[in-house]
């Protein structure tokens, strides 16, 4: 029989849990599924984001379907690695222990910026380009993260 290897347990830790930690398990499920079992979850949650759920669609990914998750709902998960996407998150994050690596990559807060926006069509314009840092970052992975 043969020796399947385990696919690594990831989440994504962000403040609301409702962008840019949504967005990463959403790229990770669609991208790295044969070797990522991603989880997505917040330190303050709030609801899902719409303007995330639009531009991941535009992309091919539905996450039409996730709901904000403070993290303590997946404490009985033994995760092979949090992965911190914004700075508040970093600095309020929980300790894990084990065997589980904290890592840092920070991207821009979507809904701040969003604030500053003229218009809608340059607020797709922000998410669209988070979008697209996350899911670069996301085909990096799981080779990245052992690089840290």
């Amino acid at each position: 029989m043969q020796n399947l290897k385990s696919k690594l347990k990831i989440l994504f830790l962000c403040t609301g849990n409702s962008c840019r930690s949504q967005m990463a398990e959403g790229w990770a499920k669609h991208l790295k599924n044969d070797v990522i079992e991603p989880y997505s979850a917040g330190i303050d949650p709030h609801k899902l984001n719409p303007f995330a759920v639009k531009v991941m669609a535009e992309a091919g990914v539905d996450i039409s379907g996730h709901r904000s998750k403070h993290f303590s709902e997946l404490k009985d998960i033994q995760f092979d690695y949090v992965v911190t996407v914004c700075d508040d998150a970093y600095e309020k994050c929980p300790v894990y222990p084990g065997k589980t690596k904290t890592i840092h990559f920070g991207f821009d807060d979507t809904p701040r910026l969003e604030k500053q926006a003229k218009n809608e069509k340059e607020i797709i314009g922000i998410y669209r380009r988070v979008r697209d840092e996350i899911r670069d970052f996301i085909k990096q992975l799981p080779e990245s993260l052992k690089a840290s």
